[in-house]
């Protein structure tokens, strides 16, 4: 894919490929989990509350939302037809990459990072105050990460509060296509049997769970195609300029 970078999307995309830089080069670096342990936690909660989610909007019941220390998660639904259960099972990737996809419209139009922190802070304590209640890690973690998002909205500066959203919005891409890239390792015949989304649908379908991994990498890489070209693209003149010199009101 080819995409023609707009003058006034420099300054943005500069940003974001640092971030996306820094969070590739700290897989390399010994014990540099310690400091992506919060992201990993951030892309863990959006990914399970994008299948709470699918669930209600389908119709079905939530029993709760669980984030083990590990940074696995699981949620607990009802799926009252094979299509749902569909739905439900692939929100949890697709999710995650649909919301680093969201960051990336809301920076390129403007939106102020600190509004967007907030709007992400929100998200978590919701999630964790409807369905984390099962978990007493999933409403610490919660609660932290909600209280850290919103700390970061009111004390740092504007620059600072962009290179976060666009490293929140990085680390959501990077980890949705890593975990897709996991999941179809699973699939394979000879793999071992690991519960994972899409050995759930080849149970409930008999259709190989290589399938189903698939359908959702090429969705995926779909959903962030179209967000780059975005990205990329000229906005139009009628909008203001991005918060890198005066940053937008809340």
């Amino acid at each position: 894919m080819s995409f023609r970078l707009a003058n006034d999307a420099r300054p943005q995309a500069r940003t974001l490929l640092i971030a996306t830089l820094l969070s590739v080069a700290l897989w390399f670096i010994p014990f540099a989990e310690v400091l992506t342990y919060p992201f990993r936690l951030f892309v863990t909660f959006v990914h399970e509350g994008s299948h709470a989610l699918a669930a209600v909007l389908t119709g079905n019941g939530v029993y709760g939302l669980r984030i083990a220390p590990s940074g696995s998660g699981v949620t607990l639904t009802t799926e009252s037809d094979l299509f749902s259960g569909f739905i439900i099972s692939s929100a949890g990737y697709l999710g995650a990459m649909l919301y680093g996809a969201l960051l990336l419209f809301w920076i390129r139009r403007a939106v102020a990072a600190r509004r967007v922190l907030i709007i992400s802070a929100g998200l978590i304590l919701t999630l964790t105050l409807a369905y984390g209640f099962s978990s007493l890690f999933t409403i610490v973690a919660g609660m932290v990460l909600s209280g850290g998002l919103i700390a970061a909205a009111m004390f740092l500066g504007p620059r600072a509060a962009m290179f976060l959203v666009s490293l929140l919005a990085a680390q959501c891409v990077l980890n949705a296509l890593l975990d897709l890239k996991t999941v179809l390792s699973l699939s394979a015949p000879f793999a071992p049997r690991v519960p994972t989304d899409a050995a759930n649908m080849a149970e409930a379908t008999g259709i190989p769970a290589a399938f189903w991994s698939a359908i959702w990498i090429a969705l995926a890489l779909l959903i962030l195609y179209y967000a780059l070209r975005s990205y990329t693209e000229r906005r139009a003149p009628s909008q203001p300029d991005l918060p890198f010199e005066d940053e937008p009101r809340l």
